[in-house]
């Protein structure tokens, strides 16, 4: 296990910064929250298999951006609950490719979850199918995010010399 370092830390909290600036901009559009969402601060949430320091930021920027959410406490919780387990699983996956994948699933899940909860009023008959369309429709958008913007930062970043040093030397080799 490596030492957390200052670097490290400073990683950490640029990311969270930067997740609550993008996520607050998206919600200016009504991007970040709902059934429907393309929250580009998710793109943040393959950092992890780069820079594993990046789990805290992503965390703490999730719950920043979750105090804003429509859907109250659950939300704050279970929400930024989804981002930590998918930026720890991030970390485990052994290629670029299958980065975008914890993301998605957790997001799938979890979030539609919350919100099926919110639309339902509860655990009532119409939940499981609100959980289906819920679940489908954030893991469409966040799919999108997490391929498209997530994978160009997985073959940019390791190209930008300052970025290289921070990135483990195993990584490295499954990039190129």
């Amino acid at each position: 296990m490596r030492k957390f370092t200052v670097r490290d830390l400073t990683l950490a909290a640029m990311v969270a910064a930067l997740y609550a600036v993008m996520g607050y901009f998206g919600s200016i559009f009504g991007w970040t929250f709902g059934p429907i969402q393309f929250r580009f601060a998710e793109a943040l949430t393959v950092l992890p298999f780069l820079f594993p320091a990046t789990v805290p930021g992503l965390f703490v920027g999730c719950l920043i951006v979750n105090l804003l959410s429509p859907y109250g406490p659950l939300d704050i919780v279970i929400g930024s609950a989804a981002t930590l387990l998918a930026a720890l699983w991030t970390c485990k996956v052994k290629t670029k490719w299958l980065a975008p994948l914890p993301p998605v699933i957790c997001n799938t899940v979890m979030v539609g979850f919350t919100i099926a909860l919110a639309e339902a009023n509860g655990f009532t008959a119409a939940f499981p199918t609100a959980w289906l369309v819920n679940g489908l429709s954030v893991g469409v958008g966040e799919l999108g995010v997490c391929v498209v913007l997530g994978l160009l930062l997985l073959t940019v970043l390791p190209k930008v010399g300052y970025f290289q040093t921070m990135i483990p030397q195993g990584r490295l080799q499954t990039i190129k």
